[in-house]
C-alpha cells in the first residue's frame, strides 16, 4: 500500500503530456490507436491517475468525441464498482446522451478497483468544523472536478453529475459545497438513510441478505466479490446459520468485513448512523436538480424520495424536481423500461426518461440549449399506465382515505361499527418458520446466472395464500377507479405474547380472474407498496423499548409514496405478516439488548394480534386524487 502511491505518481507525471495530446487529438482532428478504441468509434479513449489535496491517487477514464465542433461540459460518474468497462455505457445506458456530446469522465472512488486510499462505506461527510485537510467525496468530487478544468482542453467549463444506486450517492455527495463548476446533477436511486429506509434496514429491521451479500461484494476484497453458497436457496441457508453471532464465527473467521462489524456493534439508531444521514447536509445544496426512482425499487426507494423532499424546503429558486416510473433499481437506465416480470406498462417508460427528461435537463443546464424545465413532479401512474405531472409532491389536492381491517378478512373504506367491539385477528409468528419474502427457490441476490431479486417486489404475492401467519383482507370489486397520489400509510393496533415483534404491511392490487389481452394475468396479486417496522422502536429508534406482552399498542409504519390506479373491476389488498425471510432477519420476539447477539434460545415462537375495534382500527391510509 505505501509503495503504490509513488509509483502512480511518477507514472502520472510521465503519462500526463501524452496523455493530454491524447485528449487535445479527441476533441480535435486527431484519431487514437486501434487500441484506445472501444464500443463507439466517434469517441477516444484516455486513462489518469489524479492526484486529491491529501496525496491519494483517484482513478479516472475519459472519454471524448472525436472532432468535437466546441468546447463540450463534463459528465462526471464516480463509483466503488470498477470504471474499467465504463465505455460501454455510451453505447448503452448513456447512448442519448453520448449522442449529444459530452466529455464522459468515470471515476472509481476512494479504496476500490485502481484508485488508491482506504474504501469507506458510505463515508460521512466531514465536519463543517473540523481539520481544513479533511477528506471526503465531496471533497473528491471538488479536487476531481477542479483538475478536470484545468487539465483537459476545450472544456466549457461546466460539469453536470449523475449515477445510479451507490453512484447516486455520490452524485448528491458532490452537491454538497459544490465546485462553481457544477452546474447539474441528477441523483438517481441515491440511499439517504441506512437504518431508517434504504440497503442496509427497515424502520430499524435488519435486511439481512441484502447486507451480507453486499457487505461481502464490496469490502471482501477491493474488487467486486460474490460470497459463495453451499445451498442453491439461501432461505435455507440463512434458517440453518441460526443466530446473526454465527456468520462471523462460522463464516468469516478472522476475515473482518467493516460494514458487518458496524451492523454487529451499532444496532441502534445511534451516532454512526446518523452522521451517514444525508437529509441534515442537504441545507447547502445550490445545483439544480433531477431526482430518480422507481416505484419498485427493492435496493433504494425511500433515498431519492427523502432527498428531494429535504431538497425542497429549500428550493427557493425552483431547481429541484422529481421523476418516477415504473421501474427497478436503476431499470430507467437501460433497455426499453416497458415490462417487469409479467407486468406490461404499455410503453417503453425508460426510453422516454432518457430522451424526453435526461437528456434535455443535462443539454439545458450545461450546454444552454432548449428552454427544457422539467415539472416539479413527473410520475407514471401505474394502471392507467400514463405519465402524469404535478406542481407538488405530494399533490396539493390529495385527500386521505382510510381502508378499515373488518372481519371476515374485509377491507373497507367504512370505520368498524359499535358491533365490532371484540375485533381482532390472530395468528402465530414462528421464527423457526418465517415467511419467504419471495418465491422460493431464493437465489443469492448477485447470482451469476441470474437472480430475481431486481423483480421480486412484482411477483404474485398468491405464492403466501394459505399460510396461517399471514392475514389478508380485501375489499369488495370495485366499481369504480381508485386513484393513489401520495403518501401510503400503516396504522396498525397489534399485540402479541412477546416482548417484540415486527409488523410487515403490503397494499396489492388483486386483477380480476380474466384479464385480457394477456390470461396469465387472472387474479395475479400486484403489490403497489409495503414496509417493515420493527415493534422495538416504536417510540424511539435511538431507544428501544420492549413491548408489553398482550397491551395494544399503536404502531404508524411509513409505507412511502405512490402513483397507482387501482382500476374499475379490480380489488384491494391488504396483507399482514410477522416474518419476510431472509431480506429481513428473524425477530427473536423475546427482549435481546442487541439482536446480533442473540442466543438460539432467544428466537420463540409468540402469537400476535391485530385488533380491528372502533377503539383500535387497523387501516391503511391513502392519499388518492379524484378519477
Amino acid at each position: 500500500m505505501t509503495g503504490r502511491p509513488i509509483r502512480a505518481a511518477r507514472q502520472f507525471r510521465a503519462a500526463r503530456p501524452l496523455l493530454l495530446a491524447l485528449i487535445i487529438g479527441a476533441l480535435g482532428s486527431a484519431v487514437l490507436p486501434a487500441q484506445q478504441r472501444f464500443a463507439r468509434t466517434d469517441y477516444a479513449q484516455s486513462t489518469f491517475d489524479v492526484p486529491m489535496r491529501d496525496g491519494v491517487l483517484l482513478h479516472l477514464e475519459i472519454f471524448a468525441p472525436i472532432n468535437a465542433a466546441e468546447p463540450l461540459p463534463f459528465l462526471l460518474q464516480r463509483t466503488p464498482y470498477g470504471v474499467g468497462a465504463a465505455g460501454g455505457r455510451l453505447a448503452g445506458s448513456y447512448k442519448e446522451l453520448a449522442e449529444d456530446g459530452y466529455i464522459f469522465v468515470f471515476q472509481d472512488i476512494r479504496g476500490r478497483y485502481k484508485s488508491g486510499g482506504t474504501f469507506v462505506m458510505q463515508r460521512p461527510p466531514r465536519l463543517q468544523d473540523g481539520p481544513r485537510n479533511a477528506i471526503d467525496e465531496s471533497t473528491d468530487t471538488y479536487d476531481t472536478i477542479d483538475w478536470l478544468l484545468r487539465n483537459v482542453p476545450r472544456n466549457n467549463g461546466r460539469v453536470g453529475m449523475l449515477g445510479v444506486s451507490y453512484d447516486g450517492w455520490t452524485a448528491a455527495m458532490g452537491m454538497l459545497d459544490p465546485h462553481p463548476a457544477l452546474k447539474a446533477v441528477s441523483p438517481q436511486a441515491s440511499p439517504a438513510d441506512m437504518f431508517i429506509g434504504d440497503d442496509f434496514h427497515h424502520n430499524g429491521a435488519f435486511r439481512l441478505s441484502y447486507g451480507f451479500e453486499y457487505a461481502f461484494l464490496t469490502e471482501a476484497s477491493k474488487e467486486n466479490s460474490n460470497f459463495t453458497f453451499d445451498k442453491y436457496d439461501t432461505y435455507d441457508w440463512y434458517l440453518a446459520l441460526g443466530p446473526l453471532s454465527n456468520v462471523q464465527a462460522r463464516y468469516l473467521k478472522d476475515r473482518t468485513l467493516p460494514t458487518w462489524t458496524d451492523f454487529t456493534e451499532h444496532p441502534n439508531y445511534d451516532a454512526f448512523w446518523q452522521r451517514q444521514a444525508m437529509k441534515p447536509y442537504l441545507t447547502r445544496v445550490t445545483v439544480p436538480t433531477l431526482n430518480v426512482a422507481g416505484w419498485w425499487d427493492q435496493e433504494d426507494f425511500y433515498g431519492p424520495i427523502t432527498i428531494y423532499r429535504a431538497l425542497e424546503t429549500h428550493d427557493t429558486r425552483d431547481q429541484n424536481a422529481l421523476v418516477v416510473g415504473p421501474w427497478w433499481h436503476g431499470g430507467w437506465s437501460n433497455g426499453p423500461g416497458q415490462t417487469i416480470d409479467a407486468i406490461d406498462f404499455g410503453s417503453p417508460t425508460g426510453e422516454y426518461y432518457r430522451q424526453r427528461i435526461q437528456a434535455p435537463f443535462f443539454a439545458h443546464y450545461l450546454k444552454d440549449l432548449g428552454d427544457f424545465k422539467p415539472a416539479e413532479a413527473t410520475v407514471f401512474e401505474s394502471g392507467s399506465n400514463r405519465w402524469r405531472t404535478f406542481t407538488a409532491w405530494p399533490p396539493a389536492e390529495a385527500e386521505i382515505k382510510a381502508l378499515y381491517f373488518r372481519a371476515d378478512g374485509r377491507l373497507s373504506f367504512e370505520p368498524p361499527a359499535a358491533r365490532d367491539s371484540a375485533g381482532v385477528d390472530r395468528y402465530v409468528s414462528d421464527p423457526a418458520k418465517p415467511v419467504p419474502y419471495r418465491r422460493r427457490p431464493i437465489e443469492p441476490t448477485y447470482f451469476p446466472k441470474g437472480s430475481k431479486w431486481r423483480t421480486w417486489l412484482l411477483q404474485d404475492q398468491r405464492f403466501v395464500d394459505g399460510r396461517p401467519d399471514v392475514l389478508t383482507y380485501s375489499t369488495d370489486v370495485l366499481t369504480e377507479d381508485v386513484v393513489v397520489a401520495g403518501d401510503i400509510t400503516a396504522k396498525l393496533f397489534a399485540s402479541t405474547t412477546g416482548r417484540d415483534a415486527d409488523w410487515i404491511v403490503k397494499l396489492i392490487d388483486v386483477y380480476p380472474e380474466e384479464v385480457a389481452p394477456d390470461h396469465t394475468l387472472g387474479g395475479y396479486e400486484l403489490m403497489v407498496a409495503n414496509d417493515v417496522f420493527r415493534g422495538r422502536f416504536r417510540e424511539s429508534f435511538e431507544k428501544p423499548v420492549p413491548l408489553v406482552p398482550n397491551r395494544i399498542t399503536p404502531f404508524t409504519i411509513d409505507l412511502h409514496t405512490q402513483s397507482y390506479r387501482f382500476l374499475k373491476g379490480h380489488r384491494i389488498m391488504v396483507q399482514v405478516q410477522s416474518t419476510w425471510f431472509p431480506i429481513i432477519d428473524r425477530n427473536p420476539q423475546t427482549w435481546v439488548e442487541n439482536i446480533f447477539k442473540a442466543k438460539a434460545s432467544d428466537y420463540v415462537a409468540q402469537t400476535h394480534s391485530i385488533w380491528r375495534t372502533p377503539a383500535a382500527p387497523s387501516r391503511v391510509e391513502i392519499q388518492t386524487v379524484r378519477p
